[in-house]
């Protein structure tokens, strides 16, 4: 007889970087929600919810947008810390700010995987889903990651995910990507042993 299982984490951060229009917030989506369905704690974290509250003094200037990240990380750290999956989704275009929130998880003993929403900046242009592309190539907008200012790639992230796929397939690669990083395993449900 086969017994159901469960998935199990001690907690960890889960961080979706990539241009604006790549997938991050859609794949986040459904990642929390397979997450979920398995009996997971699982909150996302999405950069636009933040930069209207949380992070709503802050601009787009480098120093700015590097604060910004260190803020998500910190808050991904006060969920993950407590046993809860923090998934964040955001641009997060500068190598150092990503790695510098990666580096706080590993001192501080939390799980840390980084995927690489891949998507070409010409299928984020065609996308567009909030017509920023269309303003900042007609100027109305200074600093627009991909554009006018730079996003650095990954070097070596745990999942370069493209997003050819569904949503769900999306989120099945990266769960099978936080299983291979130990971030969750399976555990019997309670009083099936």
């Amino acid at each position: 007889m086969s017994r159901p299982v469960v998935l199990a984490t001690t907690g960890g951060t889960v961080w979706l970087t990539g241009l604006s229009g790549a997938g991050k917030t859609t794949v986040a989506g459904a990642l929390q929600d397979l997450l979920s369905a398995r009996g997971l704690r699982v909150y996302l974290l999405d950069g636009d919810d933040l930069r209207e509250g949380l992070n709503a003094d802050l601009g787009f200037d480098e120093s700015d947008r590097t604060e910004n990240v260190r803020r998500l990380g910190e808050v991904a750290l006060l969920f993950a810390r407590f046993g809860h999956l923090a998934v964040v989704g955001a641009i997060s275009p500068y190598a150092a700010g990503r790695r510098a929130v990666r580096d706080r998880h590993l001192a501080l003993g939390v799980r840390f995987v980084e995927v690489y929403v891949a998507t070409p900046l010409e299928v984020c242009e065609a996308r567009d889903p909030k017509g920023l592309y269309a303003r900042a190539r007609r100027g109305e907008l200074a600093l627009f990651t991909g554009t006018s200012a730079p996003y650095e790639p990954p070097e070596s992230p745990e999942l370069v995910l493209t997003t050819a796929g569904t949503p769900e397939e999306a989120a099945l690669e990266v769960l099978a990507t936080m299983q291979a990083a130990g971030l969750v395993g399976s555990a019997l449900l309670p009083g099936t042993g």
